[in-house]
């Protein structure tokens, strides 16, 4: 005889509360884990989250983009520092190949080697050697160029005292939870970074600009990198909190070139910038590098100089700082508990596309002439302009006034005037 089991309403009504506790103790470790990463007040990491909205009967997570800011530097001119402009362009396109836009770097090139008549290759910009790997793009955006890159334009994009004429493409728009990295290449020395040969930057005076973006409420966390001779004298000074600084040299030393180009004429990078943007090659947005492999990369058997790094005035330990939170573009996740439908509304989208039809209509077309800033000066009436003799004319007076002279008084009184 077979014996068929059925489970009792008890044991299935066991089996729902079971799931029930379940589900909601799931989402309440959702809700804590994002509560306790907003509470860090680092808005910088990354969330494994794809392109649509993960939704769950209770809660909604909606992902947005909070941006890490660039700031790249080169402070050289003259074609013989053509390694620092190549320096400043191979980070940029690391950088962007990360994820970070255009409207989150801001880029100042003290020259234009693309464009120097020295170059073999025009429009071109090779940071390795037999000109394999161009930096110098389509997409290259320069927000400061030559005279521009001045200490006072520097300091006054930190600090945000910059004229309200200014255009958002050399603003440095961040906030207090932005992220900001700053990148400077060129030549310096023992408490100083020299800007075009003609003028200078201390320590001093980045640590206090570094001051005021902190009162100010400008960044959240910010990493300093420089590639210039006794590097670390740049970071000596700094007293602000949650700033973490490298340099490629200590001081005494130098900061040494790399990759020689014998078509060119003169080297292609710095060596710690080099074997730098080797490393960042390795990395991508889903990357758990850390800070300390950064620390790392180049040993004082490949760059010759002491690379330094100095971190006591960081709040976070630097083996927990991925390298996207400063290198790469950030997408983020903030937890609501009101269900949002996606679905675009027809009806709203069907009239706006008939009023702009409409308002089509109603414009009269105009004549390809009439689009053209030129009509108008045409069609208006010339200025009257103000009267200046003609060329002779004063030639003609003089020699007026000569002929009288000598019709008046003649050659023999010429010797009482000489």
């Amino acid at each position: 005889m077979v014996v068929t089991c059925f489970p009792s309403q008890g044991s299935a009504a066991l089996a729902g509360l079971l799931f029930l506790s379940f589900g909601s103790w799931a989402s309440s470790q959702i809700e804590d884990q994002a509560e306790q990463f907003f509470r860090s007040g680092h808005t910088n990491n990354w969330a494994v989250l794809g392109q649509e909205h993960l939704c769950y009967p209770q809660n909604c997570l909606i992902p947005f983009i909070k941006r890490v800011t660039w700031y790249e530097v080169c402070t050289s001119r003259f074609w013989f520092n053509y390694r620092h402009v190549a320096n400043t362009l191979s980070v940029y396109r690391s950088v962007k190949r990360l994820g970070i836009p255009d409207s989150h770097i801001v880029l100042m090139l003290a020259d234009d080697m693309a464009c120097n008549p020295r170059n073999p290759k025009p429009a071109t910009v090779f940071s390795h050697k037999n000109m394999e790997l161009n930096v110098y793009g389509d997409d290259v955006e320069v927000d400061y160029r030559s005279y521009e890159v001045t200490v006072e334009n520097f300091l006054r994009v930190l600090t945000g005292r910059i004229p309200p004429s200014t255009p958002r493409s050399k603003r440095l728009l961040s906030d207090d939870r932005s992220n900001i990295l700053i990148y400077m290449t060129g030549h310096g020395g023992n408490g100083f970074l020299k800007f075009q040969d003609s003028e200078e930057i201390t320590n001093i005076e980045l640590a206090d600009a570094f001051e005021q973006m902190w009162q100010k409420r400008r960044y959240n966390e910010l990493l300093f990198i420089i590639d210039t001779c006794q590097g670390a004298s740049m970071y000596e000074r700094f007293y602000s909190p949650n700033i973490m600084a490298l340099a490629s040299s200590q001081v005494g030393e130098d900061s040494l070139s790399h990759q020689p180009d014998p078509a060119i004429g003169v080297h292609l990078m710095d060596r710690y910038t080099f074997y730098v943007l080797e490393f960042l090659e390795e990395i991508n947005p889903a990357s758990q590098t850390n800070m300390n492999d950064l620390f790392q990369v180049c040993p004082k058997s490949l760059c010759v100089s002491t690379p330094g790094h100095r971190t006591d005035l960081f709040q976070r330990d630097p083996k927990n700082v991925l390298i996207t939170d400063f290198f790469g573009s950030v997408r983020k996740v903030e937890i609501t508990t009101e269900t949002i439908s996606l679905q675009r509304d027809s009806g709203i989208t069907e009239s706006s596309y008939t009023e702009d039809q409409m308002d089509e209509e109603l414009m009269e077309p105009l004549k390809y002439a009439e689009q053209l800033p030129v009509a108008q000066i045409i069609h208006q009436k010339p200025k009257l302009k103000d009267w200046h003799p003609p060329g002779g004319f004063i030639l003609g007076l003089w020699a007026l006034i000569i002929m009288v002279f000598f019709k008046t008084y003649g050659i023999k009184h010429m010797k009482f005037i000489f």
